[in-house]
C-alpha cells in the first residue's frame, strides 16, 4: 500500500501538497527575519567538550567517545534512530545497456528489495557509468519526481509512486506521466558527469518514503514496527532519516558492482535532500564525500541563528521530516543540545562541500557557512586543514580543501556552476 486511504491522512495530504505548491514561488515567506542585524546572539555547542564539560584532547578521544555523544543527540532530539540493514536485503538488475547517451555510457537498473517475496516497498536506483576498462568514482544522489525524470530517455523505469502534485512536470493525480520524462534534466547534467569520467547513481526519494504526512503508514517505516506499534516514537526515525536510510541502502548495493569504486562515492543532495545527504554522511562513514546544496534548516544552516525558515516553522509544515523529540525546539532553539555545526562535524576527517545561493535567503546561505567554520576545529584535530578562509566568500569564488563552500548567485536550484565545483571538488579528493 503506497499511502493512507483515511480521511485525516488524506486532509493532511491535501495541506501538504497546497503549502508546496505555495512556497515553490515564496522563497522569502513573510514573517521571517532576513537581517543579519536582527539574528539574536547565540551560544553555540563544543564539539570538542564532552557531555561533562571537560576538554577533547586528541583525535582517540574524539573517535571513541565524543563523535559518539553528539550522534547519539542527533539521533534521540533531530532525526530519528534508524534500523540496520535489513538481514534479507538483496539486489535484482532490472535493465542494462552499454550505448547509453549517444555510446558515451554504460547504463543500468537495479531494484533493491527487502525481503525474499520480493513485496512491500523496494527501491529503483537509476545508475549511468563511463564506458571505461576501470571501475569509476561515483556520485549518489536522491532525485525529486523520479528516475525518469533526470534524462528525455524512453528506457528508463516510468516510476508509478505517489509524487507530489506538479502540473508543469506532467504529474496528474500524484502519479508520472510520459510527460515527465527528463523535466528535471537541467539538474542533472549526467553527459557531464560521465565525460569527467564519474558515475552517477540515483533514485526517486518517494521510493522510500513518500514526502507527505500520514503518521508513517506508507514507505519504509512499517516494515519495522514491533508489535502493536502503528508509528515510530519520539526518538525513531522521521522521512529524513528514512531517505538517508535508503541511500545506505543504495551503497550495499554500489559496494558489490565491480564497475565501481565503493571507496570512492560521493553523497549529494538538493534542499530537503541536502539535509539528507549530510545525515547520510554523519550515520555511514563509507560515504567518502558529503555535499549539500542549499540545505539549510535542519541542513547545513546553523538553527540558532533564528534567519530564514526556523525549527518551529519546518516542524510545523513538515511533520514528518524529523523524528518527534525535534518538536520540543519549536522556538526554543537555545535549549538544543546540538547544532549544525557539528552535523559538519561529525563527517569530519572525510571531505564536506556545502553549497548556497546569494538569493535563498531561506536557506540563511551565511548560516550554511558558518557552520562549516565552527566544524573546522574537529577537523585540525584528525589532522585535516580548517576552512580556507574565515570571512564569508563573495558569490562565484568557491574555498577549497578537505571543506569546500561557495555560494553563487541565483535561487534555490541545482545548476551547471554547482556540478561544476562538485566535479572539481571531488577531483581534488582523489587527486585525478
Amino acid at each position: 500500500m503506497l499511502f493512507s486511504k483515511h480521511s485525516s491522512s488524506l486532509m493532511a495530504l491535501l495541506v501538504v501538497t497546497f503549502l508546496c505548491n505555495s512556497f515553490a514561488f515564496a522563497f522569502q515567506p513573510e514573517g521571517y527575519n532576513y537581517d543579519e542585524a536582527k539574528v539574536p546572539a547565540y551560544s553555540l555547542p563544543d564539539p570538542l567538550k564532552f557531555e561533562d564539560g571537560s576538554a577533547v584532547r586528541n583525535a582517540q578521544q574524539w573517535k571513541t567517545k565524543r563523535r559518539a555523544e553528539i550522534l547519539h543527540l542527533f539521533e534521540t532530539e533531530v532525526y530519528g534512530k534508524s534500523p540496520a540493514r535489513p538481514a534479507c536485503l538483496h539486489f535484482e538488475q532490472t535493465s542494462f545497456s552499454d550505448n547509453a547517451l549517444d555510446g558515451i555510457a554504460i547504463r543500468k537498473e537495479v531494484s533493491i528489495w527487502f525481503n525474499k517475496e520480493k513485496t512491500g516497498p523496494h527501491l529503483d536506483l537509476l545508475i549511468y557509468l563511463p564506458k571505461q576498462k576501470t571501475p569509476a568514482p561515483v556520485f549518489l544522489t536522491l532525485n525529486f519526481k523520479g528516475n525518469h525524470s533526470i534524462s528525455k530517455d524512453p528506457q528508463i523505469k516510468l516510476s508509478q509512486q505517489w509524487m507530489r502534485a506538479s502540473s508543469n512536470s506532467g504529474i496528474v493525480d500524484h502519479r508520472a506521466t510520459e510527460k515527465s520524462r527528463g523535466v528535471a534534466s537541467s539538474r542533472w547534467p549526467v553527459e557531464m558527469i560521465i565525460k569527467r569520467g564519474y558515475g552517477l547513481a540515483t533514485m526517486y526519494y518517494g521510493d522510500i518514503d513518500p514526502d507527505f504526512d500520514d503518521g508513517f503508514q506508507n514507505g519504509v517505516h512499517p516494515l519495522f514496527y514491533k508489535k502493536g506499534q502503528t508509528k515510530p516514537n519520539a526518538d525513531q526515525w522521521g522521512s529524513v532519516a528514512a531517505w538517508a536510510w535508503g541511500l545506505s541502502r543504495a551503497f550495499d548495493y554500489l559496494e558489490t558492482d565491480c564497475a565501481v569504486v565503493s571507496e570512492k562515492v560521493a553523497v549529494m543532495g538538493h534542499s530537503r535532500l541536502g539535509k539528507t545527504s549530510l545525515w547520510a554522511g554523519a550515520t555511514d562513514e563509507r560515504f567518502a564525500i558529503v555535499i549539500s546544496n542549499d540545505s539549510g534548516c535542519g541542513g547545513a544552516a546553523l538553527s540558532r541563528r533564528h534567519f530564514g525558515e526556523t525549527v518551529e516553522r519546518i516542524n510545523n509544515v513538515f511533520p514528518h521530516w524529523f523524528c518527534g523529540n525535534f518538536k520540543k525546539y519549536n522556538e526554543k532553539e537555545s535549549t538544543l543540545p546540538v547544532d549544525q555545526h557539528e552535523l559538519i562535524a561529525l563527517i569530519a576527517p572525510r571531505a564536506v562541500y556545502v553549497a548556497s545561493a546569494k538569493e535563498d535567503t531561506w536557506a540563511d546561505p551565511h548560516g550554511e557557512f558558518l557552520s562549516l567554520l565552527h566544524a573546522s576545529k574537529v577537523y585540525e584535530l584528525l589532522g585535516k586543514k580548517p576552512i580556507a578562509s574565515k570571512q564569508w566568500p563573495q558569490p562565484n569564488k568557491p574555498i577549497t580543501g578537505s571543506i569546500g563552500y561557495h555560494v553563487r548567485t541565483g535561487k534555490h536550484d541545482v545548476t551547471n556552476y554547482d556540478w561544476n565545483r562538485y566535479l572539481d571538488f571531488a577531483d581534488l579528493q582523489y587527486e585525478k
